[in-house]
């Protein structure tokens, strides 16, 4: 693992805790010290490096969990010891092509794979990109990986833009949405730390509604809608608001720029 911010702390721990991966079996490279001996103490029998390359040079696998702007550098820095190994990108923006270009001539496979924050609860939702030049076994070995952090799907590239949207980033989308029914509530008198969790609840409550039942969520929410009901009330005043509108037009958003970065990196 290069980069041990905090997706690549949750995949550690995940695999970890999921005894998918013994921490015998695992290298951490960080540039933060702070951050290595905060895991140190999280995670005993990892081996942590000081030197990226060290670390490519004693692993078959490597995931960079670095920031975008930084895979670049990472990879012309590891470059040398790159061949044989099976190379994990999680950088939002680094489409197939950008990782076949940076690592053209260096030996390594690459596999392009987008998690979400949720991962360091056990219920992230990741994307892997079924354009890779991973083995099958390597291939199945890394969608193991993420499984063990929550969900898996394989999709094309094409829809990495809209993965990025609907799952990527979206966590920041809910955690606003709790935020603000928390801020009705004690509107309504509730005690903050009441409104929180009941917000929470309900929304974790609802997302499992839909994963477990199978059910169209408009049903979901018709079946809460009692004819001349409190919640159909609710649900008018959203409309009314363009609540279904304004989360389409930021995931749209979101999207757009997913496109700008993915095509500044080409150039």
């Amino acid at each position: 693992m290069i980069g041990a911010g905090n997706m690549g702390g949750a995949i550690l721990h995940g695999v970890i805790d999921a005894d998918y991966v013994k921490a015998s079996q695992l290298l951490v490279c960080d540039k933060s010290r702070a951050r290595l001996e905060e895991l140190a103490l999280e995670l005993p029998g990892v081996t942590f490096c000081d030197m990226a390359s060290d670390l490519v040079e004693q692993s078959d696998m490597v995931i960079l969990a670095v920031k975008p702007n930084m895979v670049r550098q990472v990879i012309d820095d590891i470059r040398p010891v790159l061949s044989g190994k099976a190379i994990i990108s999680i950088a939002a923006g680094w489409t197939v092509a950008m990782l076949q270009e940076a690592l053209e001539g260096s030996g390594a496979t690459y596999l392009r794979v987008m998690p979400n924050t949720p991962a360091m609860v056990g219920e992230g939702m990741t994307a892997i990109c079924n354009e890779t030049t991973f083995s099958i076994s390597d291939f199945d070995f890394a969608q193991g990986i993420f499984d063990a952090v929550g969900r898996t799907i394989v999709l094309p590239e094409r829809l990495f833009d809209g993965v990025i949207a609907i799952s990527g980033s979206s966590p920041a989308y809910v955690y606003m949405m709790i935020e603000a029914m928390a801020d009705a509530g004690v509107r309504e008198g509730l005690p903050r730390k009441n409104s929180y969790e009941m917000a929470a609840q309900a929304v974790l409550g609802s997302a499992l509604m839909v994963l477990q039942s199978g059910e169209h969520p408009g049903s979901l929410k018709d079946a809460v809608c009692s004819p001349g009901g409190t919640t159909i009330d609710a649900v008018v005043e959203l409309e009314r608001k363009g609540f279904r509108a304004a989360i389409m037009d930021a995931m749209e958003a979101c999207a757009r720029k997913s496109k700008e970065m993915s095509n500044k990196g080409r150039k």
